[in-house]
């Protein structure tokens, strides 16, 4: 069984430390939208985070999510979804990472998975070509277990 509760604990707890290590700085809002992007293990659209946000009286404007959103991309603690146009916490500790994302178009959990750094076939097709791969999006939508079994 998933504790959930110590997920979200281990995550902010690698998230300070890596704050503290890189001089990165943790601002409230900043920790609330991580915390938010750790309760679901689903992708949130930005509008969806910032309506939690303004119930909160943390921020009432779209720009206090997208700076808090930007700075926690850079700093490798979430992701963006690009088939979602959504945001997820990053659930893996290793800096640098290349992650897959398994998406379920039903409840839209999103499972992070280490995939190959260059992108496998990606990368030999691209080296055949001639291309520099500089970035990829990884994500695959389909139904999670869960979903697939109360089907």
């Amino acid at each position: 069984m998933h504790d959930h509760a110590h997920c979200i604990a281990r995550a902010l707890a690698h998230v300070d430390a890596t704050c503290a290590e890189d001089g990165l700085q943790m601002t409230p809002v900043r920790r609330r939208v991580l915390q938010i992007l750790l309760e679901g293990h689903r992708a949130l659209g930005a509008y969806e985070i910032l309506d939690r946000l303004r119930a909160e009286g943390l921020g009432s404007q779209p720009p206090v999510v997208y700076r808090a959103l930007d700075f926690l991309i850079r700093a490798g603690f979430a992701h963006r979804i690009e088939t979602l146009n959504a945001f997820v916490a990053c659930t893996e500790d290793t800096p640098g990472h290349a992650p897959a994302f398994l998406i379920c178009r039903q409840c839209r959990r999103v499972i992070e998975t280490p995939a190959e750094p260059a992108g496998g076939q990606l990368r030999r097709a691209a080296e055949g070509a001639g291309f520099s791969i500089e970035s990829a999006v990884r994500e695959a939508e389909g139904l999670c277990a869960e979903c697939r079994a109360a089907a």
